[in-house]
């Protein structure tokens, strides 16, 4: 049986987007290895990892230790992660790598070239784009460019990662996909006990509550909503955010010093997301970067408003007025507007909803599932 590697930086990358590719890639015939950090840098917690090494023993999918590094800088430990991946290229005949992640990907296609193994390269959202700092040009870019010469297939997941791949790199093959996939169904048609949700975090039934799902670090900018929330100076809203990070003791500090501390809510890592996004009103993402942003795809599949950064990624989707409303990264005041705005209309609220749950749709597993084994089997 041909052997296909799935090499990523973190398990993270592993557990929460390559676990459908690595199930269609068995569908199609290959014994599927993948290679990560499982021991450091990942979002996932000790429990999810242990959990997700477990799911991939079930699936007969073998798993190999590559100590990468989270910091592009660490030249030490980067040449070690290079040359255990060489070694594991070495040791089995594979048919070809997919890559993921800037360093993943930076590794895996240096070690693959000179294996002269095929390699296909998910970008998950340059981090240049129309609008990023002079600094993320200029240690990126060059990389990226250079590296295509090396890539039998990139793909992206947003548009504006698209035109720039196929129009200034030299990848045999550049694609686009809708993202990694949202199971539409599944936010669409969960159920919960809305007022049984509430009590666990001592909301009132009657209260306004704007959601956040993600990592609390300075990408995502879940400081601005907290902002936003002290500029409405109101007692009916709360703010949740699901995630961990270490950002969280800066937040309940800013939280306090703006006098909503009762009202934010940080529940650490949640594994009933759908059932959280049908006990909320309206859900914010305003990350400063986004390669496309599965949390609030998630959140219009459960036909939320979104109040939303419109950045790199999120343009694919985010609509000002139709989706809800976008804001600057930094404009806290206009959150609070935009908030105010859909707190004092619900029926507005239900109208974008609606809207959101039609629009999703172009994002959902099953059609970039089909696209994947369309990929795997030309490649």
């Amino acid at each position: 049986m041909e052997k296909v590697l799935v090499l990523a930086s973190v398990a993270s990358m592993i557990d929460q987007f390559n676990m459908p590719n690595i199930k269609i890639l068995q569908e199609i015939g290959y014994e599927v290895h993948v290679a990560c950090n499982f021991e450091y840098g990942s979002t996932c917690s000790d429990r999810q990892i242990l959990e997700l090494k477990n799911r991939l023993q079930m699936m007969q999918v073998k798993c190999f230790q590559i100590d990468f590094t989270r910091n592009v800088m660490n030249l030490k430990q980067d040449i070690t992660a290079y040359k255990q991946v060489m070694k594991l290229l070495l040791r089995y005949d594979y048919k070809f790598v997919h890559c993921h992640s800037p360093i993943g990907g930076v590794i895996g296609r240096l070690a693959c070239h000179k294996k002269r193994i095929k390699v296909v390269y998910t970008a998950h959202g340059f981090h240049f784009f129309k609008g990023a700092s002079i600094k993320s040009w200029i240690l990126f870019y060059p990389v990226e460019f250079l590296l295509s010469r090396y890539t039998d297939v990139l793909i992206t997941i947003n548009r504006e990662d698209y035109q720039r791949a196929k129009k200034n790199f030299r990848a045999k093959h550049v694609i686009y996909i809708p993202g990694v996939g949202v199971d539409t169904e599944k936010f669409m048609n969960v159920k919960a006990d809305r007022e049984e949700y509430r009590k666990q975090f001592g909301i009132p039934e009657d209260a306004i509550v704007v959601l956040s799902v993600g990592e609390l670090a300075k990408r995502k900018n879940q400081q601005v909503m907290i902002e936003a929330l002290g500029c409405l100076k109101r007692d009916d809203v709360y703010y949740m955010i699901v995630g961990t990070g270490e950002l969280e003791e800066e937040y309940r500090t800013l939280a306090k010093k703006l006098g909503i501390g009762d009202k934010l809510i940080l529940p650490g890592f949640r594994a009933d997301i759908p059932q959280l996004l049908k006990c909320v009103d309206i859900f914010a993402h305003t990350s400063i970067r986004e390669g496309l942003g599965i949390a609030p795809l998630e959140a219009m599949a459960a036909s939320l408003p979104l109040l939303a950064t419109k950045v790199n990624g999120m343009k694919d989707y985010v609509e000002d007025g139709k989706t809800g409303y976008c804001c600057a990264a930094n404009d806290a005041e206009g959150f609070a507007s935009a908030l105010e705005k859909l707190i004092c209309v619900p029926e507005r609220r239900k109208e974008i909803g609606e809207y959101n749950m039609k629009a999703v749709r172009k994002f959902d597993i099953k059609r970039t599932n089909k696209i994947m084994k369309t990929l795997y089997q030309e490649v």
